[in-house]
């Protein structure tokens, strides 16, 4: 999957990309809104962004769970190896199992308040009041997709094509960063 990113000018333009895209078989599922406006939004009965598409709350997760896992199997492994511990193999496992989720979780706190690094790039414009509408299409559909908004919806400019895939080490820039 592709995700698609237009910045759309008012909430007028958005409410018929809206009903363009439900037209041709897209749902709710497959496009999101994000927007200063979150209660234009909603008396229009727009799909808005949820908290996953704004926030970078499943990255940080993703990075939390790796970085648990490694702490894990870098403090665990000795000890259950050295016969220093003697404890049962699934109190071992148990035990690593729960420092990998809890390094998820603690993960999960800081992304809960960081913007989602794939739309970090539009936030002055959200702020200034422009509206980023981004649609989910299969690979092969894309050329058709951008077609299709740029005949009927000239005033929603193409940002860009990004993957669907959330990559726990990229950041904005498209530079690999380890934490």
């Amino acid at each position: 999957m592709k995700r698609i990113h237009y910045l759309a000018p008012t909430l007028e333009s958005v409410e018929e990309i809206s009903n363009d895209l439900h037209e041709s078989g897209v749902t709710d599922w497959r496009f999101h809104i994000i927007s200063k406006n979150e209660a234009g939004l909603y008396t229009h009965k727009l799909h808005s962004a949820n908290i996953l598409y704004r926030s970078d709350l499943i990255r940080f997760m993703e990075r939390g769970l790796i970085i648990g896992g490694f702490l894990a199997a870098c403090i665990i492994l000795p000890l259950a190896t050295s016969g220093m511990v003697n404890l049962p193999t699934g109190l071992w496992l148990v035990i690593g199992l729960f420092s990998t989720l809890g390094g998820a979780w603690m993960g999960g706190f800081g992304g809960i308040t960081a913007e989602n690094y794939k739309i970090r790039q539009y936030h002055k414009q959200i702020e200034a009041g422009t509206y980023l509408v981004m649609i989910d299409v299969k690979k092969q559909n894309v050329e058709a997709m951008e077609q299709s908004m740029a005949k009927n919806h000239p005033e929603a400019v193409l940002q860009g094509v990004i993957s669907t895939f959330t990559n726990p080490f990229v950041e904005a820039d498209g530079k690999f960063h380890i934490i």
